[in-house]
């Protein structure tokens, strides 16, 4: 019944959204836009798509997008279960995602402000293994420190989206670019899929967040590893994109 009323108090602003959305995309659809003018003709999609797919920094590009928007939502969203384990009250809990909120823009200026002097790939490597041991703490620290760890986590998580975004890119045509860039921004249904399977693990004891150990760990712990794998992977790209160089 608790979380039902949480649901309620939440819906009406997302249904606002929603119709809010959808009056926008009437109005592109009666509306009639100016038509941009290539100096060429655009190659056929078939072929484009193909040399996406054989391009391995793109390819891998698109992967680690997918997983970053996963994890950013999964360590965003289950704080308050973690939080609920320890026996910190979801208003509390409230409290350290925001403080996630102001690490993640602070993280963002100082990455920004360290890619003037360090190359992408590297500095996206440095962060992705510095998320991952703090995920790494998270799973397996216990009490507040590794609430501290998961909220830690923002911090690092902040130079992702723009670095990958435009390492993905870096070696496109400019035609390719176009449905390149289409296919990095539909890279955010990671944030659609993984939570639920986060989810899922987190309900494997019942109702509760920490009904069962595994790993000597409490699910809602363990949960927590499918970000830690997405930052390993992120990390692996960043290094292979350093070592290009």
């Amino acid at each position: 019944m608790i979380r039902t009323a949480d649901l309620m108090v939440i819906r009406d602003p997302y249904v606002i959204m929603g119709l809010v959305v959808m009056a926008v995309f009437v109005l592109i659809v009666v509306s009639k836009m100016p038509q941009a003018k290539d100096d060429g003709e655009m190659a056929p999609l078939s072929a484009t798509f193909s040399s996406l797919f054989q391009n391995k920094n793109y390819r891998n590009g698109v992967i680690s997008q997918i997983l970053y928007v996963g994890a950013q939502i999964m360590c965003w969203t289950y704080i308050y279960q973690y939080a609920e384990a320890i026996g910190i009250s979801s208003e509390n809990a409230a409290n350290y995602q925001f403080i996630c909120f102001v690490l993640f823009l602070i993280g963002r200026a100082i990455g920004t402000y360290m890619l003037r002097f360090i190359n992408s790939g590297k500095l996206l490597f440095q962060f992705s293994i510095l998320a991952g041991l703090c995920a790494l703490a998270t799973v397996f620290v216990d009490g507040i420190i590794g609430l501290y760890a998961l909220v830690g986590i923002s911090f690092f998580m902040s130079l992702m989206f723009p670095t990958i975004y435009g390492i993905a890119l870096e070696d496109l045509d400019e035609k390719e670019s176009k449905i390149g860039a289409a296919g990095l921004v539909m890279a955010i249904v990671g944030g659609a899929l993984m939570p639920k399977l986060q989810g899922m693990i987190i309900d494997l004891g019942g109702n509760g967040v920490d009904d069962i150990q595994i790993m000597g760990v409490t699910e809602v712990n363990f949960s927590f590893l499918l970000p830690l794998l997405c930052f390993l992977f992120i990390a692996y790209f960043g290094r292979n994109v350093a070592n290009q160089v």
